[in-house]
């Protein structure tokens, strides 16, 4: 296969994982506090050397580098249910995991059977001072103040511990809308949240829609580039194979 072939080749490989990243996108556009994510993609120079050129040619194939995250806050919808947090501006909830602390902007919270404010998938919701948030039996009145205080009818119980990070883009996906990372977390001496309220994903599904489109239409240029191509070879080849008739 020519130089041209592989570059195709390359580019198809990207676009895929392009088309990958969007269709996952897409899938979670209505994943509560999902971040849309895309492709970084740079060109890995490669130096040739012919008869003809000597001293080479460098040919540029596309690679992927990273993933980048969309960070841009997605929109609120108001769900009435008091353990349901949202956090306006940057900031994540801490929450305790049997693998360590992760990170999360989902704030569908619930009451588990010991009365200790968790995740869907039960794990607890911290505090400050790493500690979790537990409701007596008999409480039923359930209020979180903008700065994530946490009371009820009995007083005070604590304030969710909010916090953020120098690049966000270190964060990793850590499964169930959790993030996890080896960065230092810095307290957000002001959080922002609001009761009631759920963040929903950020993806604008009709601009992912349109990127699809794009995508599929350059793979099937470029296939359609290495059809021809490979026609082409196959005509020389059998026209090179043929006897001279003038001979």
């Amino acid at each position: 296969m020519d130089n041209t072939g592989y570059i195709a080749l390359s580019r198809q490989a990207a676009l895929w994982r392009q088309l990958e990243t969007v269709a996952n996108n897409m899938a979670n556009a209505n994943t509560p506090a999902f971040k849309a994510e895309q492709m970084m993609f740079s060109d890995y120079l490669v130096k040739t050397k012919t008869h003809e050129r000597p001293f080479g040619q460098k040919l540029a194939f596309p690679r992927d580098v990273g993933m980048v995250r969309d960070t841009r806050e997605g929109s609120m919808t108001h769900t009435g249910n008091a353990l349901d947090v949202a956090i306006q501006g940057d900031g994540y909830f801490v929450i305790d995991t049997p693998a360590g602390m992760r990170y999360t902007r989902a704030g569908h919270f619930r009451l588990d059977e010991t009365g200790m404010m968790v995740t869907t998938e039960g794990h607890a919701v911290m505090q400050n001072g790493d500690l979790p948030v537990i409701f007596a039996p008999n409480e039923r009145e359930i209020t979180i103040a903008r700065d994530g205080t946490v009371s009820t009818e009995n007083g005070v119980i604590g304030r969710l511990r909010v916090v953020t990070f120098e690049n966000e883009q270190d964060l990793r996906k850590a499964g169930a809308g959790l993030y996890d990372t080896l960065a230092e977390p810095i307290e957000k001496e002001r959080p922002d949240v609001v009761q009631g309220m759920v963040e929903e994903s950020n993806v604008v599904a009709v601009a992912e829609m349109t990127n699809m489109i794009s995508i599929l239409r350059s793979y099937q240029g470029i296939q359609k580039m290495l059809d021809n191509e490979h026609e082409r070879q196959l005509k020389v080849i059998n026209s090179l194979g043929r006897p001279n008739q003038n001979a």
